[in-house]
């Protein structure tokens, strides 16, 4: 092996390590729970999902938690937001308290009425912003809802938006009464979300009905 080849190898390599070294393994999880109307009821799922994140999640990762209302894009909506610490025992801490957030989120919601409406568009456009502002390498967006988006009179939400780069999954989407009459309507409400979505530069998008195995959120 001549000596220009050589130099070339050792360049190569050191370009690949720095390459690996930029990689930005830390994740950035949004998590949307529809609180409209009779689904407010399966929030307790909710709650099994957001312990399996929990577990899931290490230091450096970023996890917040919002309801979808009527209007949803405000940060009023966001139950719960942290960044865990590099320490483990502080990052315990931090998962203790978020625990104790949505415990008292939960009752509330079963105490309280649906709201009249459900502004999925609005909680997706803050989610982006809370995981663009993280800088984490993975990003994703999880929806909790059966997808039925209804807005109330002068709410604006026919625009684009941009979903670059993150993954999207829709998590116990419930099946309406009309969508036993026909079918159809069910798929097609799927169908319309996935190929918005997937228009505005989402990275993936997939369905997980089966919260027996929540491992296919980041599979």
């Amino acid at each position: 092996m001549n000596k220009a080849v050589k130099i070339i190898i050792v360049m190569a390599v050191a370009l690949a390590t720095t390459a690996c070294e930029k990689v930005d393994h830390r994740r950035a999880v949004y998590m949307i729970i529809d609180t409209s109307g009779t689904y407010a009821k399966e929030v307790d799922k909710a709650g099994r999902v957001i312990s399996y994140l929990l577990g899931k999640l290490n230091s450096g990762d970023a996890l917040a938690v919002a309801q979808v209302k009527s209007r949803s894009f405000s940060e009023k909506d966001i139950v719960a937001k942290v960044t865990f610490d590099k320490t483990p025992s502080k990052a315990t801490e931090q998962k203790r308290a978020f625990r104790q957030k949505i415990h008292n989120f939960t009752k509330k919601v079963k105490r309280s009425r649906g709201s009249a409406y459900t502004d999925i568009t609005g909680a997706l456009i803050q989610g982006v912003e809370f995981v663009n502002e993280t800088g984490a390498g993975n990003k994703t967006i999880l929806v909790f809802s059966d997808m039925r988006e209804e807005l109330g009179k002068g709410t604006v939400r026919n625009f684009p938006i941009d979903m670059s780069g993150i993954e999207v999954v829709a998590l116990n989407v419930t099946k309406l009464k009309a969508d036993n009459v026909d079918p159809r309507r069910y798929l097609d409400r799927l169908d319309r979300w996935e190929k918005r979505l997937r228009q505005a530069g989402a990275k993936d998008w997939k369905k997980v009905n089966d919260l027996e195995h929540l491992e296919r959120i980041f599979r």
